[in-house]
């Protein structure tokens, strides 16, 4: 599609955005922007907003050095998180039904990892992806680096999805996390895309980074093939005690302009409003929906953030004339872009990322 394209017609699924394209559209005027984004949003979604639910399973002590997080061991001293043990299997699977009675279609688990270690934490989670598709509901986990098997092991169990930020661009990457490599995380969304298993994954604004970083975050995810099923904006939350504490907060039109090029360059895409959206007034987040997002997390913690409460946010899409998206039956594992493109395609789209020209 280019900038001036009619909407008469479909946008079409591209995978190969330019960085020029992309930094044109963050400089388009807001309110224009904006409008090709819900344009195209109508084009391919309707009017509902997925609501899901996330729980940290594991909490602290994770030895990625990761400047925005709380979890990581490398900021402990000055956070205060404490390393916590894996999380109880029932204990697990009440909250998620919890979770599906209060409306949620999707249950996310999170566990403070840099990899996964084959053994009894991992059999244990693997039986919360079984227990939480027996309940009906979608189960994405995010457990950091996988190997092949393990993505396997994940895929046969039922798992819808599994959630992986490339967090900022290649470029500004070495900013934020000095002890994984980018290569690294693609590495792991492709042993994960190998297996048919959907992938979640996006990057968190006001890191420090510039326009040119956000442009070039969404032009890898747009590289690849399908794109990712859901991609979550976060804005970042300068939890006290980590290395970006100071940071200024990320304004809300800032995170407008990323989701509305996030929709454009990403039509098919399940867009998440997420991390940062309690300081967003109501104002601000009806427009994120305007601009695309149609995805929220839901309940009254983000891992180890606080969240929206949520009888507010079934208040808000109500008032705002959306619909819940309900939860319905379908196969775990399905290509996005089927049957245009084939799911054989896509790890090889996951080579070694060129820096933005």
């Amino acid at each position: 599609m280019t900038l001036n394209a009619s909407f008469n017609e479909l946008a079409p699924i591209r995978h190969d955005w330019k960085q020029a394209e992309i930094e044109a559209l963050f400089a388009l005027p807001l309110l224009e922007l904006v409008h090709r984004a819900q344009m195209v949003h109508r084009q391919y979604h309707d009017d509902t907003i997925q609501l899901a639910s996330l729980l940290s399973i594991k909490t602290g002590g994770c030895a990625e050095d990761c400047g925005y997080c709380p979890q990581s061991a490398h900021h402990a001293k000055k956070t205060g998180q404490a390393k916590e043990s894996l999380i109880d299997v029932d204990y697990v699977l009440s909250r998620a039904k919890i979770a599906k009675e209060a409306g949620a279609s999707r249950f996310c688990m999170g566990a403070a990892w840099r990899s996964v270690r084959d053994g009894k934490e991992f059999d244990a989670v693997v039986d919360m992806v079984k227990g939480v598709r027996e309940l009906g509901m979608e189960a994405c986990v995010t457990l950091g680096m996988l190997q092949p098997h393990q993505a396997q092991r994940l895929a046969d169990a039922g798992l819808t999805a599994y959630n992986h930020n490339l967090d900022t661009s290649p470029e500004f990457y070495g900013e934020i996390v000095s002890t994984r490599t980018y290569q690294e995380r693609l590495d792991t969304l492709a042993h994960v895309r190998a297996t048919g298993v959907e992938l979640c994954c996006g990057g968190i604004i006001g890191m420090g980074e510039k326009e040119f970083d956000r442009a070039s975050l969404l032009r890898v995810l747009s590289e690849m093939n399908p794109h990712p099923e859901s991609v979550p904006v976060n804005a970042l939350v300068a939890v006290r005690g980590t290395p970006m504490e100071g940071l200024p907060p990320v304004d809300s039109l800032d995170m407008v302009r990323m989701i509305a090029v996030a929709r454009i360059v990403m039509p098919k895409s399940r867009v998440r409003l997420s991390a940062g959206r309690s300081e967003m007034s109501a104002e601000a987040q009806a427009m994120c929906f305007m601009a695309g997002a149609n995805s929220i997390f839901y309940g009254e913690k983000l891992l180890t953030t606080a969240n929206n409460d949520a009888a507010e946010d079934r208040a808000l899409i109500a008032r705002l004339g959306l619909n819940v998206q309900e939860i319905l039956e379908r196969s775990a594992h399905h290509d996005l872009d089927a049957p245009a493109e084939s799911q054989s395609g896509s790890v090889s789209q996951m080579a070694p990322v060129n820096a933005a020209n």
